[in-house]
């Protein structure tokens, strides 16, 4: 059975950082390109970041660029998301999701909730 688990999410002040990781099991991670998506409240979900299957290519929203960091253990199954410099508008839940390289189909998480407030 496939699954994604997200965990790390949580209440950080403006300026804070968090990590969050996604737990991948039922399937092999190297199979699967990987990426961040959020959303807002009132808001469609949105990319925030990608990682290439089996090389480090990454791609950032621009509103993120220079803060995150999307990283995979394809050893350990996982894929993590640092959140440095965090600003109230980062505030959302956030979602994991493995995407077939070849056949495209894809897999989501069920999020994690990341506010950021004082």
């Amino acid at each position: 059975q496939v699954q994604l688990v997200e965990s790390g999410g949580g209440l950080v002040q403006p300026g804070g950082s968090l990590r969050l990781s996604c737990a991948a099991s039922g399937f092999t991670l190297t199979s699967y390109d990987m990426s961040w998506y959020r959303q807002a409240p009132g808001k469609e979900r949105e990319l925030v970041a990608r990682i290439a299957r089996l090389s480090s290519i990454t791609n950032y929203a621009d509103s993120v660029k220079g803060r995150f960091t999307i990283s995979r253990d394809n050893a350990k199954n996982t894929v993590y998301l640092q959140m440095n410099s965090l600003k109230p508008e980062d505030t959302a839940v956030y979602y994991c999701k493995a995407t077939n390289w070849y056949t495209g189909t894809g897999y989501w998480g069920q999020g994690t909730q990341v506010t950021v407030s004082s």
